[in-house]
């Protein structure tokens, strides 16, 4: 069974940290069998502005771009995007960057004689679809600097959890969050039900009848 984070807030109020949570699941009998946090793996992509995207000097299908993260002088990047142009807003991975398809560890570097300090990411690069016509184009508000997983909604980690068939109350998010609860790592949110009112008269009446109270 696989829950996110905040799909578990919505029936606890947490009083622990997500890694506690997590460490906790296996202690009360639901096993962990995997954690998806892609906030974790996609932390130094950052919202980039291509600031200018002019042609490579020696290269015709290459461009040479100056980006701005939000901090620090423009940098400059040598891409090969056929949507790379002034104005957009993409994903900047800076030297020391690990890319999470390839596990390529960017470096400053020189292509076609133009150095290059940085790469603009597709989205098969970032590991979301296999898109790689061009790099990924963000929304016009998207601020520059800002985490790219932050951006796209994609810091919401998602938790596998084994669920034995003697615990088959697990199986809906309410019987986790019970459990958590009563573990002593958050309140129990009861879900408010609101009541139907009868638009017709009920076909069946209802009698209560007690017996004799004992002496």
């Amino acid at each position: 069974m696989k829950l996110t984070f905040s799909w578990l807030q919505d029936h606890l109020e947490p009083t622990a940290s997500f890694d506690q949570i997590v460490e906790r699941l296996s202690l009360i009998g639901l096993e962990v069998e995997g954690v998806e946090d892609k906030a974790k793996q996609l932390a130094p992509f950052v919202v980039g502005e291509v600031l200018t995207a002019e042609k490579h000097p020696n290269a015709d299908k290459l461009k040479v771009c100056t980006v701005s993260i939000g901090k620090g002088e423009p940098i400059q990047v040598v891409c090969g995007a056929p949507n790379a142009r002034a104005g957009l807003k993409t994903v900047f991975a800076a030297p020391g960057t690990v890319i999470p398809t390839s596990g390529l560890e960017l470096k400053i570097g020189k292509i076609r004689d133009v150095e290059s300090r940085g790469m603009l990411c597709s989205a098969r690069e970032m590991g979301l679809s296999e898109e790689h016509d061009g790099i990924i184009e963000l929304p016009e508000d998207a601020p520059v600097g800002a985490p790219f997983a932050e951006v796209l909604g994609l810091n919401d980690p998602v938790v596998e959890i084994a669920v034995t068939p003697n615990r088959a109350d697990c199986l809906g998010v309410a019987g986790v969050a019970r459990d958590l609860a009563a573990a002593g790592l958050g309140e129990l949110m009861a879900p408010k039900v609101k009541p139907v009112e009868g638009t017709f008269p009920a076909p069946l009446g209802v009698t209560l009848e007690f017996g004799p109270t004992a002496p």
